[in-house]
């Protein structure tokens, strides 16, 4: 199955994409929600980072949130290596790509790709 091009919802912390998303996901019926967040990778970085509520993480599949422990470093690299890894859930449950999120570079490697070397 070929995937579709996400549809992509980005903006500052806190300005409201998770609404716009969960309102989107409601209306586009099968959708999963890709976080595109520096922050939001982060197990017990709920402070702060405006993640989406449990409720929410309930009602729509979420990827890209707790992947990480604080102590860890989590580059773009990596953030490129997880949402290939959720593009398959995604295209295996027949689902849309939903990608939310505040932190530029993710969202440029999800819109135009980036061929990085692992440290970045």
């Amino acid at each position: 199955m070929t995937a579709m091009s996400p549809v992509v919802v980005l903006g500052s912390t806190a300005s409201g994409k998770s609404d716009v998303a969960m309102a989107a996901a409601t209306t586009l019926g099968c959708v999963h929600i890709v976080a595109a967040d520096a922050m939001q990778v982060y197990r017990k970085m709920d402070i702060g980072t405006a993640k989406p509520t449990h409720e929410d993480q309930q009602r729509v599949v979420h990827h890209g949130i707790d992947l990480a422990d604080p102590h860890e470093r989590y580059t773009v690299a990596r953030y490129v290596e997880d949402r290939e890894i959720a593009r398959t859930h995604i295209a295996h449950a027949g689902a849309r790509e939903l990608v939310v999120g505040g932190t530029g570079l993710y969202v440029t490697a999800v819109v135009d790709g980036l061929n990085l070397p692992g440290e970045w």
